[in-house]
């Protein structure tokens, strides 16, 4: 009797707290983390809180199976944080170049193309996921890879470390 007497109050208690407790107030990133560097001149654009979500469910769809919390599973020496972004060449740091890359893909010198082994919009044949995106859909999935330094701090890009 004393057991379903505690499940009782118990889960009146869970009850009454789901039905006065109000929602849960989803985390608002504020202007500074919501700033992405455009292009190499280094203009900056703030992104709505609405292209910050699209590009995080972008991300996830057709890229976070390789790319998990900004690591690179076939790759783990080559991260998604800002400083690896930063030494490839051409630089990675910015929308427009991580745009450039998810078109046209080439090794982390520059030197050659990996259309074939990396999803691009050009290997849409071999990578179905990319054959629905636009380029406004790369450009917030860019802006979620440049954005997620700030709020994940080093763990985006920590590799075994964290993950």
């Amino acid at each position: 009797m004393l057991k379903r007497t505690v499940w009782l109050v118990a889960v009146t208690v869970l009850f009454v707290f789901q039905i006065f407790g109000g929602r849960a107030i989803a985390l608002e990133l504020d202007e500074a983390t919501r700033t992405v560097v455009v292009n190499p001149a280094g203009d900056t654009y703030v992104l709505s809180l609405d292209e910050v979500s699209r590009g995080k469910r972008l991300f996830n769809y057709a890229c976070g199976q390789c790319h998990v919390g900004g690591i690179t599973k076939t790759d783990p020496n080559v991260g998604l944080d800002p400083e690896t972004l930063a030494l490839a060449t051409p630089p990675r740091d910015n929308v427009e170049a991580i745009v450039d890359y998810l078109n046209d893909p080439t090794t982390y010198d520059g030197l050659e193309s990996i259309t074939e082994i990396h999803p691009s919009t050009q290997s849409s044949d071999i990578f179905p996921k990319m054959r629905n995106l636009t380029q406004d859909d790369l450009r917030v999935i860019a802006a979620h890879i440049l954005i997620q330094p700030k709020v994940m701090g080093p763990k985006w890009g920590g590799g075994k470390i964290y993950y």
